[in-house]
């Protein structure tokens, strides 16, 4: 399936997980794959990219296999992280939203800090309803209900 979009999409994301680029994959599955931010913000700055085509996290909802996919999107950053750059101590782990996402591919951003330049951490603040959304936070607002509670 995701052969097939990255075949009819211009998604950079899809076309790199579709089919071999120039890309140089660090981690690949059925879910998800993670390679080097093209212009990196840290010491160390991963993105990882379902697959299957989510425009962002706007697409997401409290069901069972979003919270499984951005839960394993997390589970691979962060072993990607801590497994390239053991000597930082600080990471951080998220999402942009609408409209500062610069793909429309759902893509977390992994980064074993400090900032390079420090500047650079503007483009990565929580701003209210519209900046960048911590990954774990995310996980809380997707989080499946049990059964019999709904969402008042």
């Amino acid at each position: 399936m995701a052969a097939a979009a990255a075949a009819a999409s211009p998604c950079i994301f899809c076309q790199i997980a579709g089919k071999p680029t120039s890309t140089t994959l660090l981690h690949t599955d059925e879910k998800v794959v993670a390679f080097q931010d093209i212009n990196p913000a840290a010491v160390r700055h991963y993105l990882v990219v379902p697959v299957d085509h989510i425009p962002t996290i706007k697409d997401l909802q409290r069901r069972p296999e979003d919270y499984s996919l951005v839960s394993h999107m997390l589970e691979v950053g962060k072993k990607l992280i801590q497994r390239d750059a053991p000597q930082c101590h600080q990471y951080r782990f998220g999402f942009h939203q609408p409209p500062l996402n610069s793909v429309n591919h759902l893509h977390l951003h992994c980064f074993a800090l400090p900032y390079t330049p420090r500047w650079k951490c503007i483009k990565y603040l929580s701003v209210g309803s519209i900046g960048f959304v911590e990954a774990e936070k995310l996980l809380g607002k997707i989080k499946p209900l049990p059964p019999g509670i709904s969402k008042v």
